[in-house]
């Protein structure tokens, strides 16, 4: 045998689930339209109307009796009484949840509704590339000779002498450096070429006097 639910709330909204989408439509446009009562079918006393009856009075007449049974234990009804604000309140957000879900039902499956789009892109694609084969590529446009000018150097008449000035002492300075420790280098670099060069002119036998 199945366990009856305890959760008052879960019964009401599984009694929702099981109306018909008409009686679902009809019970808010009751609710909305006319004073609602918990614990009787109608209440003399307030002149209100159970859910059920608004529903059947707003072309949503069914049958099924286990939503009288889940709204008056919901709202804990010891003797008819008007519905709190509250209980209308949630009464409808569940109506209203319920008429949500069937419309997204209607529109098909998550499977049905993604093969539509994959149909459609497919052919936009074939679309644009039929579009692009039609299409003659433009010619690129030359630009004229006759307006690009070339700058040129003046002649100042001089010339490279690194290759003649090379063994010359103290001829040229260091290229310049952008960090301290590529300055170091290039300075130590230089102590040692100058002490070579040094050495080399100290080595060589010195001319005799002509005589």
């Amino acid at each position: 045998m199945r366990s009856r639910d305890r959760n008052p709330a879960r019964r009401l909204r599984r009694a929702v689930e099981a109306l018909p989408r008409r009686t679902r439509e009809g019970m808010i446009r009751g609710i909305d339209s006319n004073r609602i009562v918990v614990g009787a079918y109608v209440d003399r006393d307030s002149g209100g109307i159970c859910p059920m009856l608004a529903a059947h009075r707003n072309g949503g007449r069914t049958s099924i009796g286990s939503f009288a049974r889940a709204w008056d234990d919901y709202t804990g009804a010891k003797r008819p009484r008007r519905a709190t604000r509250r209980e209308v309140r949630t009464l409808r957000s569940l109506l209203e949840t319920r008429l949500s879900g069937d419309d997204l039902t209607d529109l098909g499956s998550i499977a049905e509704a993604a093969a539509q789009i994959r149909s459609e892109r497919a052919a936009i694609a074939e679309r644009e590339a039929l579009a692009g084969d039609s299409v003659e590529l433009a010619t690129p446009i030359q630009p004229d000779e006759s307006l690009i000018r070339v700058r040129r150097r003046p002649d100042t008449g001089e010339r490279h002498r690194a290759h003649e000035l090379r063994d010359r002492l103290n001829w040229s300075w260091m290229r310049p450096a952008r960090r301290y420790e590529e300055y170091r280098d290039l300075l130590a670099a230089a102590e040692e070429q100058l002490a070579e060069q040094r050495s080399a002119a100290l080595s060589r036998p010195a001319a005799r006097p002509a005589g």
